[in-house]
């Protein structure tokens, strides 16, 4: 038996073959919320009947069903693939890096068009018992990374779904040896892409990729249920570095509207020879839109600055995620 509370909560992930068919869990997040719920949509009659003061309740219908909701983590050194591919829409083959037990992921910007997920939750009850509520036809709709002084990296993901199914078998999950990717590790480095130079003064981050989609796919013929969600609108990327006014090369190009490279990157333990834990977004071209430094008192400057990443034309935007999963 589970504890009775949040405390024997599990959740397991795993990319579908089929939108909204059912397949067992191959990885097991270590998440700190997550909300996925069922959303269903009823129609009661309004028919007359003499007398009859209140609705008929033989007379209420499901007319539609949904699942819609997130899950808030953090990015750790292991199992996040499966994520990552979902977001980025790329089928990822983790590569091995000089014949060790390092293996590089490079999910590089794509359509999401057969990338759902299904996600399988253990929701505890009071008496220790973990009931199953397993979400189908997941479709990551929109993800934000972020870190800051003191921090880890944590990632929101938020998915569009088709139906919960609770009468599968509850997996028993498992889980590797993972740490999470934090402040201590991080860098950020901007100019010409393929040679950007650390930035200092760098207190906070944040990225956030927006996937639209159509998620009102339903049609007769499908009993109530969506048919996946197709891309809809183009991608859009925006952020934000909190940083000490140390000099005015963000400014700089706040005030030109110039574009340049950003690589946020996190370094972890040694893997194997030159190969380290690491988690990097490289957005080859964003522009400033907001963040010139105003001072508002005695102490240190501290501009944010609101950015938007665009197509450069030539390199494309890409996650990179460096562990010793074998898979995605």
């Amino acid at each position: 038996m589970a504890i009775g509370s949040g405390l024997g909560a599990q959740l397991g992930i795993s990319a579908e073959t089929t939108y909204g068919t059912f397949v067992a869990p191959s990885k097991f997040v270590e998440f700190t919320k997550q909300n996925l719920a069922l959303k269903k949509t009823t129609a009661q009659s309004a028919g007359i009947a003499a007398g009859r003061l209140l609705p008929l309740s033989s007379r209420r219908v499901l007319t539609r069903q949904e699942v819609q909701g997130s899950i808030d983590l953090e990015i750790v050194n292991k199992s996040m693939g499966v994520l990552l591919q979902a977001l980025m829409g790329t089928s990822v083959t983790p590569v091995v890096q000089g014949a060790t037990a390092a293996y590089l992921q490079t999910h590089t910007l794509a359509d999401t068009a057969g990338k759902s997920l299904t996600i399988q939750a253990g929701i505890p009850l009071t008496t220790g018992t973990v009931t199953d509520k397993t979400f189908l036809g997941c479709k990551v709709t929109s993800a934000e990374f972020a870190c800051e002084v003191g921090g880890m990296l944590t990632g929101a993901f938020d998915f569009d779904g088709k139906t919960c199914d609770e009468a599968q078998t509850l997996a028993t999950a498992s889980y590797p040896n993972m740490s999470p990717f934090h402040f201590g590790q991080m860098a950020v480095r901007t100019g010409a892409y393929g040679t950007e130079v650390a930035r200092d003064g760098v207190r906070k981050v944040s990225v956030k990729i927006e996937r639209p989609q159509a998620v009102e796919r339903f049609y007769a013929g499908q009993a109530g249920l969506k048919k996946e969600p197709i891309s809809n609108d183009q991608v859009k990327i925006t952020g934000t570095l909190e940083t000490d006014y140390i000099d005015t090369v963000l400014d700089d190009l706040h005030t030109s509207d110039a574009a340049t490279s950003l690589v946020w990157e996190f370094t972890g333990p040694l893997i194997a020879s030159t190969f380290f834990e690491t988690f990097r977004i490289t957005l080859p071209a964003v522009r400033f839109d907001e963040g010139p430094p105003t001072v508002e008192g005695f102490d240190v400057v501290r501009p944010t600055f609101n950015f938007t990443a665009l197509y450069d034309g030539t390199n494309p935007v890409k996650i990179e995620y460096m562990s010793t999963d074998v898979t995605v």
